[in-house]
């Protein structure tokens, strides 16, 4: 396991790296975030110099209950709020999920790297809502892990109830976009009796953040470049222009299908540049840094920890 004086040593510089990676200008909508130690953060907003603003005298958390209450407060100033001092840890953007929904293989080069069809449909599972974690804190090696993997995607956060909701109206029930890394085990997922949901379950194997974006900061959220890399190399490089299908689509048909909730998230795919699809494989191993990137979102940074 990593130790807390590697994590307090790094967690300034990793902060400030997402920070500085995607900045959004000043008149571009909000930037939520959640800071402070687990189980004891706090909910704050980003100001135009990237500095994180006390938020909690307006909202108790940022949760499901009041991730609906998000867009009234998109015209709130952030310099009339609190300067947070230092570099606190940034939770994920939300405190849980009800579900995590993903989609499969929507980046065509994904698809063909894997030597699967092109979907017709969009292709559901679900993660596990105890995998949610925050974007820099480390992502754990499940004991019996041979196959760690990497996959970064854009991440739709719901904000009210979406129950058969057409693609036209679909995007007006989300609060937001983030960054998320669908951590994966290929063992678990191909070779344990099938279904996927083994593999994309474990505790940690959620990270979110380190942002939670408003559709109006985010822009065109179907044109926004998307990578990742692991120590330092890059693995995938894209843009989410090449989804098979977009976030509207997305949002319209999981609805009927299920309701989905304010506060829940839907994975919504990666491109191509898996581990488990390069010539040889190459897992994540302990020690591993991966660091996962959109436009306008930010950039959220893991270190791969040994098996509990």
């Amino acid at each position: 396991m990593l130790t807390k004086s590697f994590t307090r040593l790094t967690r300034a510089a990793l902060i400030s790296a997402s920070l500085l990676a995607m900045a959004v200008p000043a008149d571009a909508g909000q930037r939520f975030v959640r800071f402070g130690e687990p189980g004891q953060e706090k909910p704050g907003l980003l100001d135009d110099q990237d500095r994180i603003r006390d938020l909690s005298a307006s909202l108790n958390d940022i949760s499901p209950e009041t991730i609906g209450s998000l867009a009234d407060l998109e015209e709130l100033e952030p310099t009339s709020l609190p300067l947070v001092s230092g570099s606190p840890r940034l939770g994920a953007p939300i405190s849980y999920a009800g579900k995590i929904v993903a989609i499969g293989f929507n980046y065509r080069d994904h698809a063909e790297e894997t030597g699967t069809p092109i979907p017709s449909e969009p292709v559901l599972f679900m993660k596990a809502s105890s995998a949610l974690s925050g974007p820099f804190d480390p992502v754990i090696t499940p004991r019996g892990s041979t196959e760690l993997d990497y996959e970064v995607e854009l991440v739709i956060v719901i904000g009210r109830t979406a129950r058969y909701v057409s693609e036209a109206d679909a995007l007006d029930h989300v609060a937001g976009f983030a960054i998320g890394h669908d951590v994966s085990e290929r063992a678990f997922q191909r070779k344990r009796g099938g279904q996927f949901v083994k593999g994309k379950s474990a505790d940690t194997f959620a990270p979110l953040g380190p942002w939670l974006v408003t559709p109006d900061a985010t822009g065109d959220v179907q044109s926004l470049a998307i990578s990742s890399a692991v120590n330092g190399q890059a693995r995938q490089s894209s843009n989410t222009r090449h989804m098979i299908f977009g976030a509207a689509t997305i949002v319209s048909y999981v609805s009927q299908f299920m309701t989905l909730n304010p506060g829940d998230l839907i994975y919504t795919g990666t491109p191509s540049g898996v581990g488990s699809a390069r010539d040889p494989a190459v897992f994540l191993k302990p020690g591993d840094v991966v660091s996962l990137s959109i436009e306008k979102l930010g950039t959220q940074q893991q270190t791969i920890a040994p098996p509990p």
